[in-house]
């Protein structure tokens, strides 16, 4: 029995996309602790039913995690996905992939 788990082409296909454009590494550090920090946002939300400081720590956690993800997409050279959707929408141009990190196959609109 093989112990290999099938995952869909779309998931593969994002999770491709997400490792081109987080390669430097104190890009990924801050990934990984900036996007835990957005998560756990949530459920300090929900507290702030409850009490008030739940409301400031969500708050805190949300703007924290979301500033490092952006600080690292800085760091990389290329702009957070938020940013690539509006900017497509609007119709700018936007560095989906940093040139420095571009690798062959990997394709950017500048």
């Amino acid at each position: 029995m093989s112990s290999t788990v099938h995952q869909p082409r779309w998931i593969r296909r994002l999770w491709r996309n997400w490792r081109e454009r987080h390669r430097q590494p104190v890009n990924f550090l801050l990934h990984l602790i900036g996007i835990p920090m957005t998560v756990a946002a949530l459920p300090c939300l929900v507290l702030a039913w409850w009490t008030a400081w739940a409301l400031w720590l969500a708050l805190a956690l949300f703007l924290g995690g979301y500033i490092l993800q952006f600080l690292g997409h800085a760091i990389e050279g290329n702009d957070p996905g938020e940013v690539i959707l509006i900017k497509r929408w609007l119709g700018l141009p936007y560095t989906a992939i940093a040139p420095a990190q571009r690798s062959g196959s990997a394709s950017a609109q500048q």
